[in-house]
């Protein structure tokens, strides 16, 4: 076993840890197993690299992230964040996410700037991309945290909370079965994508990088994208 092998694969196996906390990056099938984004990119890997593959799941962004030095898994998928960088060596981004926020029916806002500025209570989930970037801007202190996205929703309906923050096609699917709430304009931010290594791997993190370009610039990210209902030109294309 090489150098290069050990780093992406110390186990035997190259365990790729899944964050089911991002549906439009990794779901599951009717038989339970993950597909994909993610699943897809990380099979692409696996077969550049001739190594085995498993999958290590977990439910919240903030799991995976948390996990880093736990020698839990070796590659994973998540939004770049200086906090998270503490610990995990990133790769340039392959994709961009809006990050929206859903206003409930009771919410009076009529765009982002005006919840803001109004003061009312926003949800948001502990550890995601989203509530580290939010927790950073004004209307921090308005924030209330919840452990996942389906207890923010329930604040949601419950009127708890004026609106929830998330990522922006998944709000709008909420929104869809939320009558008389909508996802307000404009996105309080975008959402960049990476994979990603824990800290002390420079050899495997260097080709990760260089696997994740050259998947860009041949057009293979786009058509995993288009592959799972997400539009190509979201994909991030290296110069």
């Amino acid at each position: 076993m090489n150098n290069l092998t050990k780093q992406f694969a110390p186990t035997g196996a190259m365990r790729v840890a899944l964050n089911h906390g991002n549906r439009v990056l990794v779901g599951r099938d009717t038989g339970g197993k993950p597909k994909g984004i993610s699943v897809d990119l990380a099979h692409a890997l696996a077969a550049h690299l001739s190594l085995d593959l498993t999958f290590v799941e977990y439910e919240r962004a903030v799991e995976v992230s948390s996990s880093a030095g736990a020698d839990e898994w070796d590659v994973c998928f998540l939004a770049v964040d200086p906090e998270r960088a503490r610990s995990i060596s990133f790769t340039e981004p392959y994709v961009r996410i809006e990050g929206c926020y859903l206003a409930g029916p009771h919410c009076k806002a009529t765009d982002a700037e005006e919840l803001v500025a109004s003061g009312a209570p926003v949800g948001t989930v502990q550890g995601s991309a989203y509530t580290l970037t939010l927790q950073r801007k004004p209307g921090a202190e308005h924030l209330v945290i919840f452990e996942d996205i389906f207890a923010a929703l329930r604040a949601l309906d419950d009127q708890e909370v004026a609106a929830i923050a998330g990522i922006g096609s998944v709000m709008a699917n909420e929104a869809e079965l939320r009558p008389g709430s909508r996802v307000l304009q404009p996105p309080f931010m975008e959402i960049r994508q990476a994979m990603a290594m824990p800290q002390g791997r420079p050899e495997a993190s260097a080709a990760l990088a260089a696997f994740l370009t050259g998947l860009a610039q041949q057009g293979t990210t786009g058509d995993i994208l288009e592959a799972h209902g997400v539009d190509r030109s979201c994909a991030i294309v290296p110069a």
